[in-house]
């Protein structure tokens, strides 16, 4: 009998992680594996789009500012400085808290970016997801609105294309006449758009004195709302002995209601008189940022009447994000 040949199987091409294109879910993987992508390589790729940053703006200079911008300021632009500089026919890159037609971002006609902040993100990571809008502003034709998309896994994050050197600077808006550059001679549906966006936004203004709190009116009363950088559980021990102290108020007829959970920080919350704005606790804002200091650095246990507030603080937390 004739010997057999001994059987040889094709030598499956070896690519690497960024060679394997994405392709339908149950399609075989082009890795050559022979299983479906989706329990493939596509596995890999759903858990980086998926995964939850809690921290998307950390390491971005005004970090809190971001978190602020994200969730608590109706109306407010940022001027955005990109790492190696603005290319050829983009005159400036703005960051807004929200575009018309909540747009991601929009090209205007003079080549200038208007970057949106406040929209829904398709992954955990809305870093990625705003890198990856402002890629695709940045080469859009003048005049075109950028729309929404899934963010590819692998690409880059805001940190890889802002200058992290530059300012963050916020500049809060009482309305959205910054979505046209002239305002005053827009369209009539224009106007009537901005009328109804300028209705809905609760007036709002940056403290001068400290770091990214906000003051804010509503009908019944006002509010400051600051964005804290220091750890959760060490700012709420912090904030838990100043209040069983009795010192953690802005000034008569204000009181700290409790806090904010925002992209991994944390969010006190005062409760103001409807009289008092926001020149008023600039003041105050600055003596209990001191105070707020001392706490922070104190390290004994705390007492009963410490662990008591603490746990009212706690228990009065909203998560935002």
């Amino acid at each position: 009998m004739a010997k057999k040949r001994p059987q040889t199987k094709a030598k499956r091409p070896q690519l690497t992680e960024g060679e394997i294109p994405a392709v339908g879910a149950r399609e075989p993987c082009p890795c050559g594996s022979g299983r479906r992508y989706k329990a493939c390589h596509g596995r890999a790729a759903a858990h980086a789009v998926t995964e939850l940053v809690h921290r998307p703006f950390e390491d971005l200079p005004g970090e809190c500012d971001w978190v602020a911008l994200r969730e608590l300021v109706p109306a407010a632009t940022v001027e955005l400085p990109l790492k190696g500089g603005l290319p050829e026919g983009v005159p400036s890159v703005t960051l807004a808290t929200v575009l018309p037609m909540a747009w991601p971002a929009l090209r205007r006609e003079d080549g200038s970016v208007l970057l949106g902040l406040q929209n829904d993100t398709s992954s955990g990571d809305i870093s990625r997801d705003l890198a990856d809008t402002l890629q695709r502003a940045l080469d859009a034709a003048p005049g075109t609105p950028v729309q929404a998309r899934r963010a590819p896994a692998e690409g880059p994050r805001l940190q890889d294309l802002l200058d992290l050197e530059g300012a963050f600077e916020p500049v809060v808006h009482s309305g959205f006449e910054f979505w046209v550059p002239d305002a005053e001679n827009a369209t009539p549906d224009v106007t009537a758009s901005l009328e109804r966006a300028n209705a809905a936004a609760i007036p709002t203004v940056k403290l001068s004195g400290v770091d990214a709190a906000y003051w804010c009116e509503t009908p019944e009363k006002n509010h400051l709302r600051w964005v804290m950088p220091h750890p959760e559980e060490q700012l709420l021990d912090a904030l838990a002995r100043l209040h069983a102290a009795g010192r953690s108020s802005l000034g008569e007829g204000t009181r700290l209601v409790g806090s904010f959970r925002a992209h991994g920080l944390t969010v006190p919350v005062w409760d103001l008189p409807s009289g008092v704005g926001a020149e008023d606790v600039e003041k105050p804002a600055a003596e209990f940022a001191e105070r707020l200091a001392a706490a922070l650095a104190t390290e004994a246990p705390l007492t009963a009447d410490e662990r008591r507030a603490r746990g009212g603080l706690t228990n009065r937390q909203v998560t935002l994000s």
